[in-house]
């Protein structure tokens, strides 16, 4: 199966743009409050943080409809809040308070939300992939229409179990997107350094899967592909791999140096990539939207995250007896 990159852009209105512009800038935002809270000592255990690669999640998110699914690894904070996820349920369960998405007791790799079809956060290396396929099954077998979105990295790429599932998935015609976010970086290894092969997106061809490489720091170019692949997926012909060619700019983890790269790669990421401030060019030259507008957006999202770090101070700790519920389903 022939697999290739896309360059398409889908038709976008000024309130579409403006609307991805405040999703990226709320989880940019959302990002370096949990960095800060994380300082304080208020986050306790890892946290891996999305800075970044925000356009991967609120691109394809933009692709998806009501009750499709989306499961990733231990980055899990900016799909959480690209699939709707309350960001003070979300920052009171990084705080590990009774009030977050799993009482506090998930912490940042392990939250979830059945009403938004989040399914995970998920700590161990790949073990989420099969578990996508698992609820890619399901809707197969109920015949719903709904698509799975499965993240995993450029390092979980190369995990035995990817390729277990690319098999069954190729097999039983299961409807989900396989999501590469190749950061360029596993952990402190980079991907020339892990890998023999330059991308992720052709390996599927073994097992008959079509898939493509994308821009990862263009919000747009990630939608056009996410919509894409959803058509194939939703049309019954199986599934699909996106690599989407992204960037982190924070270390692996809060306890991460990141000393294997220089600071002059990063910065020139910022200064010429970066997803988010793409949009705010897009939006200003287009004249879509003035200074004070994106102002205003910046303040709006500045204000819900201050919020939700409050709501997280706030809330209680949970009680010993909670360390016995919900144990067994």
């Amino acid at each position: 199966m022939a697999a290739r990159k896309t360059k398409a852009k889908p038709n976008i209105s000024a309130q579409e743009l403006t609307q991805y512009y405040e999703d990226m800038l709320l989880i940019r935002r959302f990002e370096e409050k949990a960095g800060q809270l994380y300082g304080m000592g208020l986050i306790g255990g890892f946290c891996h943080l999305y800075i970044g690669q925000e356009a991967v999640v609120v691109g394809l998110e933009a692709a998806a409809e009501e009750g499709d699914k989306r499961l990733t690894s231990y980055r899990d904070h900016g799909h959480m809040l690209a699939a709707g996820m309350d960001p003070n349920g979300v920052m009171a369960e990084l705080t590990g308070r009774i009030d977050g998405y799993s009482k506090g007791k998930g912490g940042s790799m392990h939250m979830f939300s059945k009403e938004k079809h989040f399914y995970g956060g998920h700590g161990i290396v790949g073990a989420q992939v099969p578990i996508g396929a698992g609820l890619a099954f399901a809707d197969k077998y109920l015949e719903n229409n709904r698509v799975t979105f499965t993240y995993f990295g450029d390092g979980a790429a190369n995990q035995g179990q990817v390729y277990e599932t690319f098999n069954m998935a190729a097999i039983w015609d299961l409807p989900v997107i396989f999501v590469i976010e190749n950061n360029q970086y596993a952990m402190g290894t980079a991907q020339k350094r892990s890998t023999s092969s330059p991308d992720f997106y052709v390996r599927g061809e073994a097992f008959g899967i079509p898939g493509e490489a994308v821009d990862g720091m263009d919000v747009l170019a990630v939608k056009a592909a996410g919509q894409k692949a959803v058509a194939h997926c939703r049309s019954g012909k199986g599934p699909y791999i996106l690599e989407v060619k992204t960037y982190r700019y924070r270390g692996h983890s809060m306890s991460d140096p990141a000393k294997y790269r220089t600071r002059e790669e990063v910065q020139k990421m910022r200064q010429e990539r970066d997803s988010i401030e793409t949009v705010r060019s897009m939006l200003l030259t287009g004249k879509h939207a003035s200074e004070e507008d994106l102002k205003a957006i910046d303040k709006k999202v500045k204000e819900i995250v201050n919020a939700s770090a409050e709501f997280a101070k706030d809330s209680p700790e949970p009680a010993v007896e909670e360390l016995w519920t919900d144990i067994y389903a």
